[in-house]
């Protein structure tokens, strides 16, 4: 149990460090959505090209992308579709340097998680942001 224990207490910090992404811009997650642009040192198309690079495949598009805030860094984030392969690979770009941050191929099953997630954070938003109305009563 005490092996347990140590083990926890050594590689825990190193595994946790590893999750994060190492990036140029970091950016608090309470800035809006309209001020990131300005933040970007890359464009979209040099991020965008970045991308395709990436992917050794002759047939590809990418199905969605955006500018975003990932683990408090500044990234574009690019979904790109294979004509061969089911699923994506993602692609995560730094909108600071260009240089890819992550790439990993997400199955259909993780893509669809994912879009239920944005899904939800939407709707969320859309909640919060309508007026109250409070009904008083005597």
């Amino acid at each position: 149990m005490t092996r347990i224990l140590i083990f926890a207490f050594l590689f825990l910090p190193l595994a946790l460090s590893a999750a994060q992404l190492t990036c140029s811009t970091r950016v608090a997650t309470s800035s809006g959505d309209s001020a990131l642009p300005g933040l970007a040192k890359i464009s979209k198309p040099e991020a965008e090209k970045t991308a395709l690079a990436k992917v050794k495949m002759s047939r590809k598009d990418i199905a969605r992308s955006e500018l975003e805030v990932e683990q408090g860094c500044l990234v574009y984030s690019f979904d790109v579709r294979v004509a061969s392969k089911p699923g994506i690979e993602k692609i995560v770009v730094d909108a600071g340097t260009g240089k890819i941050l992550l790439h990993k191929h997400e199955t259909r099953k993780q893509v669809a998680a994912a879009q239920a997630k944005r899904n939800s954070l939407q709707k969320n938003l859309e909640w919060a942001s309508e007026p109250t109305v409070q009904i008083r009563r005597n």
